[in-house]
């Protein structure tokens, strides 16, 4: 599957950061990883500090699937507000999910010290505003629910918002403290680095064929024809899983993207903040660490890659018109637009833990605006199956919920 379309920008800031060699000969390993992105490098970081002998693979360039095409806004709140989840799942789950998420963002900044990151991890506030008056009603209970849980939000009325940001054109919002944002290609090639160094194996151009299930261990074949056995597989393939599994549980969307030109005044008042809206499909945006603006929304059903990539420049002007709606007097000059594809679930929930049809396996799928804040909660979760213990997550993550 194509998950990204055109100049994501994250590929061509970075170019080539680290290769990697395809796999030339049989492999064993405590566990397998199948697939290199943000979610992949993050388990893998896990198990290498768990002590396990890994191998990851992946069947492109590492960190080239929709890792290379994220926004990488990392956010508490999930696509489902916390009342509506509270409706479907009950209050503990829902808010528990808040605040894995919450703390995902935590510990996302100790790795990144830890590691000695260069990817520009950023605390920032999240900006939750609503586009239309008839929103106001649902996003105030939403403060509140939120206010209830213990996090840290305040609402802002619309003047508040034209002073501290500079909208026009709303009608209040909610301004939480939890937020920041990270070069998720980078930061993703930097975790694999550094456990490249403490024993990860990492093969790219590596593409899983065929899985055979024996007692104790998966034996699995690529396309080179050479074999892993592993103790245990982890599925980290994002959206791909679609193609792997035969149920409707995720829905596939495509979601567009462009970035302006450097220009750090024009971007001030938001450079410590990232907004979104209560649009549907809502836009977001954030600044990035060289002084430009990158915005979002668009999203649709997704079909094809060709039928998605042609929509690009449609979209672009799209957005560029949401945008005018709260800053009428800024001109955006584009230097990169670009496409991508991501899962909606029916919660906003990812999708953590076993599969049935799938022996001696687990699966992490972050999906929706919380990708990689999921996958951080899934380093804790598959830390605790390879244990063979519970997570308290696992019932609202689990297949067939």
């Amino acid at each position: 599957m194509d998950l990204k379309s055109n100049e994501p920008f994250w590929l061509l800031k970075n170019g080539l950061t680290f290769s990697y060699p395809s796999l030339k000969s049989d492999e064993s390993c405590d566990v397998l990883i199948i697939g290199g992105g943000i979610t992949g490098s993050l388990i893998a970081h896990q198990m290498i500090s768990d002590g396990y002998k890994t191998v990851l693979i992946d069947k492109r360039e590492i960190c080239n699937g929709s890792t290379s095409a994220t926004t990488s806004m990392l956010q508490y709140e999930i696509d489902v507000p916390l009342f509506e989840l509270t409706d479907m799942i009950g209050e503990k789950g829902a808010v528990q999910s808040y605040k894995a998420c919450s703390d995902a963002i935590d510990i996302l900044e100790k790795l990144s010290k830890q590691i000695r990151s260069d990817a520009g991890f950023k605390r920032k506030k999240s900006l939750y505003f609503a586009s239309k008056k008839k929103d106001v009603n649902w996003l105030k209970k939403e403060y509140k629910a939120r206010k209830d849980a213990g996090f840290d939000v305040k609402w802002l009325e619309a003047d508040q918002i034209i002073r501290q940001f500079g909208f026009e054109n709303t009608y209040g919002g909610i301004l939480s403290r939890q937020g920041a944002s990270i070069d998720a290609f980078k930061f993703a090639h930097e975790l694999l680095e550094h456990n490249a160094k403490k024993g990860l194996k990492i093969f790219d151009k590596t593409e899983m064929k065929k899985v055979e299930y024996h007692k104790g261990f998966n034996l699995v074949t690529v396309d080179s024809g050479f074999q892993i056995k592993a103790t245990k597989v982890i599925y980290c393939i994002g959206y791909e899983s679609k193609t792997l599994l035969k149920e409707n549980f995720v829905d596939l969307k495509s979601t567009y993207a462009i970035v302006s030109e450097i220009d750090d005044d024009k971007f001030k008042n938001i450079t410590s903040t990232l907004v979104w809206n209560t649009d549907d499909p809502y836009i977001y945006m954030r600044t990035t660490d060289d002084g430009r603006l990158l915005i979002g929304g668009g999203d649709e059903d997704f079909y094809n890659a060709e039928k998605r990539d042609a929509l690009l420049n449609k979209k672009e002007k799209e957005i560029l018109k949401n945008l005018k709606k709260i800053k009428p007097d800024y001109h955006f000059y584009t230097d990169f637009v670009w496409a991508g594809t991501f899962g909606e679930t029916k919660d906003g929930l990812p999708y953590i833990g076993e599969h049935k049809k799938f022996k001696n396996s687990y699966f992490v799928l972050g999906f929706g605006g919380n990708g990689i804040t999921f996958s951080v909660t899934g380093m804790e979760m598959a830390s605790q199956f390879m244990k063979n213990k519970k997570h308290s997550l696992s019932k609202y993550f689990k297949f067939n919920r």
